[in-house]
């Protein structure tokens, strides 16, 4: 499984009000959140970024409140991975419950620049900058991750997979 988009670079603690503000809360459609994710830090995102875009963060990406409203906006913005130095616990749990893959690697972060272009190897962990050939390295994401993502995320999962939850 691999992904290879451009270079979308964030900070440090981009909460999830940075990512999609409160006021949008009442709306569940994902393309419409899509059109508001990052409206107030970068007013350009939602209109220039393209399908499988990689966006790329520091520290304690996702803070702030539970809502599963942040990483939905962000898949359904189009973005097919995020890399960060690290993620909020909870964001990290609702990106992958739909299917939104996420990546921790501190020396991709470090050495990715804004609108690098970027295939990223989740079998084997290995993130690489197409243009100056520059190689980083992340944990492989494991099999039953790989799996919600390619199946959508954990409701799917489970529909797939036919527990018996009863």
């Amino acid at each position: 499984m691999k992904i290879r988009g451009k270079v979308w670079k964030f900070g440090d603690d981009v909460d999830t009000d940075v990512i999609i503000p409160a006021c949008y809360l009442n709306v569940s459609d994902g393309e419409e959140l899509a059109k508001k994710c990052f409206e107030d830090a970068r007013p350009e995102f939602s209109t220039n970024v393209s399908q499988g875009d990689i966006l790329v963060a520091g520290r304690n990406f996702g803070c702030g409140s539970s809502r599963e409203h942040a990483p939905l906006a962000i898949k359904s913005a189009g973005i097919g991975v995020v890399v960060a130095k690290s993620f909020a616990r909870i964001f990290y749990r609702n990106a992958f419950f739909i299917g939104l893959p996420l990546i921790e690697s501190e020396e991709a972060v470090n050495g990715l620049s804004e609108g690098a272009e970027v295939e990223i190897d989740f079998e084997t962990g290995k993130i690489e900058n197409r243009k100056t050939e520059e190689v980083y390295h992340s944990r492989p994401t494991p099999d039953f991750m790989r799996d919600l993502i390619k199946l959508g995320g954990l409701v799917n999962y489970v529909r797939e997979k036919k527990f018996n939850l009863r």
